[in-house]
């Protein structure tokens, strides 16, 4: 991942936290869907997690602006689901989620200053560079 932020032109610990943001896994995670990005990453691993209609079961995947990413019909009435999103009510201006449907569009992606983890991404650069 560290090869791909640092091909593109910009700053590449930028770059590398928006490459993090755009992964499927994170994105349930963001959406409430999963208490954590563990649990995101079994419900991808899973197979409960769809991205435009169809079952993507790579927490890796990477999300394109425009992507919809949903609960499988099937797993729609899953109580860990159901739990983890009356506990969490996060929204972020780069997604749009639909609590009805279950469905989230990953509207564009995140500024620096719209992510919300608190990772001084320059370390990370300067470690991987060596």
């Amino acid at each position: 991942m560290f090869k791909k932020a640092s091909a593109k032109s910009g700053i590449t610990g930028e770059i590398l936290l928006q490459l993090c943001e755009q992964r499927l896994d994170n994105v349930v995670f963001r959406l409430g869907v999963s208490p954590s990005r563990r649990g995101a990453r079994q419900l991808v691993s899973h197979r409960h997690i769809t991205v435009n209609g169809k079952i993507v079961n790579i927490p890796s995947y990477t999300l394109k602006v425009g992507d919809v990413v949903g609960v499988r019909e099937k797993s729609k009435s899953f109580k860990a689901i159901e739990s983890s999103l009356i506990e969490n009510s996060s929204e972020y201006d780069w997604i749009k989620f639909n609590r009805e449907r279950l469905e989230g569009e990953f509207v564009a992606i995140p500024e620096r200053e719209q992510i919300p983890e608190n990772i001084k991404e320059q370390l990370i650069v300067e470690l991987y560079s060596k």
